[in-house]
This record gives structure tokens, C-alpha cells and sequence, in this order.
């Protein structure tokens, strides 16, 4: 938790510091998503199961979903926003 409290300052940091510069500086901060990784942790869908009822999604993320996220803050959609930390969790951040 520690180094993702470094990141997410380092972000708001270095957006106010590039903001008058032109330059977006957010961090997208991903849940659980289905990867290879995940799939080590959560082996079965036994343990799927017991790790995603504490999302207030209730699943995985797709890594697509993930990527989404990346492509809008990346957009002329996004263009006043900056020094951001995107939660893309299913709502974890949210409990």
C-alpha cells in the first residue's frame, strides 16, 4: 500500500508541475483483472468465487477493461483531466 501511495503522490505532483505545460499526468489504479497472474491466485473458480464477493462488482476486470481506461484518459475526452488516480476496481476503492 505503501508504493501505491508513492505512485499516486508522484501523480498529483508531476500533474501540477507539467499541468501549465500542456501535459496530462494521471495513474490508472487496476482491481483484479483477469490475467495469467490472477489466475495463479485464484486457481479454481472456487476461489474466483470467494475473491470476487468482496467486489462490489462481483468479477474479474478485463484487461480490455483496463485498457479502456488508458485509451479515454489518453483522449481529447480526458483533455482537463489530470493528476488523477483511476480507480478501475469494480467499486473496491469505493467500499
Amino acid at each position: 500500500m505503501t508504493a501505491k501511495t508513492g505512485v499516486i503522490a508522484l501523480t498529483r505532483n508531476a500533474a501540477l508541475e507539467y499541468a501549465g505545460s500542456g501535459i496530462r499526468i494521471n495513474a490508472v489504479c487496476p482491481g483484479a483483472t483477469r490475467t495469467p497472474m490472477m489466475a495463479l491466485c485464484a486457481p479454481n473458480a472456487e476461489v474466483e468465487a470467494q475473491v470476487c464477493a468482496g467486489i462490489p462488482a462481483g468479477r474479474f476486470g478485463e484487461p480490455e477493461e483496463v485498457a479502456e481506461a488508458v485509451v479515454w484518459l489518453c483522449s481529447a475526452a480526458a483533455s482537463y483531466i489530470t493528476g488523477v488516480a483511476l480507480p478501475v476496481d469494480g467499486g473496491l476503492a469505493s467500499k
